[in-house]
């Protein structure tokens, strides 16, 4: 499943084990938006689809990466790595990757707080 490049498409990149990512699908369902969920943990963004999430972020990949997670120092990485030892190490480590992330067009947001998704999302 490939990232939406239409402005009135919506993907959740969904965790549904993570209490804020079924707080954003939650918060989704009630604002009545009309989005698609891909689980990036069973379906992993690729290099490519997360160097293009960090320009539809803004955001250099560092800030966007649990850094906590285990799987960060299993991987031998630091605040030094590079954003593609950071990209390499998420697409084979999903678990690595912030979330709940939500996509619109050329812009994506995290939802932490959930206020973040606010500009993504239609009235």
């Amino acid at each position: 499943m490939s990232l939406p490049e239409n402005e009135t498409e919506l993907m959740l990149l969904h965790n549904p084990r993570c209490s804020k990512s079924r707080a954003a699908k939650a918060w989704l369902e009630e604002k009545g938006a009309a989005f698609t969920e891909r689980l990036y943990l069973e379906d992993p963004l690729t290099r490519d689809e997360l160097g293009d999430l960090g320009t539809r972020l803004g955001k250099p990949v560092g800030e966007w990466m649990r850094k906590n997670e285990s799987a960060f120092a299993e991987a031998g990485l630091s605040n030094s790595s590079t954003d593609a030892e950071l990209c390499e190490a998420m697409e084979s480590q999903p678990i690595l990757m912030e979330r709940p992330i939500l996509i619109s067009g050329g812009r994506a947001a995290v939802g932490r707080p959930l206020e973040n998704f606010e500009g993504l999302v239609g009235e």
